[in-house]
């Protein structure tokens, strides 16, 4: 007599639509998509709001801030760049935070948006908590990781991508 194993160990749902972990999977970057959105929205209105941040020197500024990373930083030039105008700088921080994170709220343009969340990410890594030690003290490094998956997945659910994505398949097929 012959025995057989059974290797599968959940059961697909009775409609086909398949199992729980097939939906998990499906579903499991949202939950960082979620996150990473409405983190760097936050992070974009507090700088817009914050009236001591948008000055070129004093507490709290974004100038009183750069200067005080400039000798630590991995890039020394970069914060140069960024002492030019902190002003300006601090307001292309904001703006492009708020960018990031409403397209990754949203869905919109998400790999982009989500390249933009990691540039950023980076940008701030390697000025501002480049001498966080140890390093994993620092969070924009852990917030540059968090972004690389959705660099590569995009928003392929509950998103306006998949929507417009479905829309434009929707045309091809009525042409054909």
């Amino acid at each position: 007599m012959t025995h057989s194993m059974r290797t599968d160990t959940h059961t697909p749902y009775p409609d086909g639509r398949g199992d729980w972990r097939d939906t998990a999977v499906r579903y499991a970057l949202l939950p960082l998509r979620i996150f990473l959105g409405v983190t760097f929205i936050y992070a974009g209105l507090d700088k817009l709001t914050d009236s001591a941040f948008m000055k070129e020197a004093g507490s709290g500024s974004i100038g009183d801030m750069m200067r005080a990373v400039r000798d630590s930083s991995a890039i020394p030039a970069l914060v140069d760049l960024s002492l030019k105008n902190p002003v300006g700088f601090g307001y292309a921080i904001a703006f492009g935070e708020l960018a990031v994170g409403i397209g990754t709220l949203l869905g919109l343009l998400a790999r982009l948006a989500a390249l933009g969340g990691a540039l950023i990410s980076l940008s701030l890594w390697l000025t501002v908590s480049w001498a966080s030690d140890p390093y994993y003290y620092g969070n924009d490094l852990a917030y540059l990781m968090a972004w690389i998956p959705l660099v590569l997945a995009g928003a392929p659910l509950l998103s306006l991508d998949a929507a417009l994505r479905a829309r434009r398949q929707r045309r091809r097929d009525d042409y054909r």
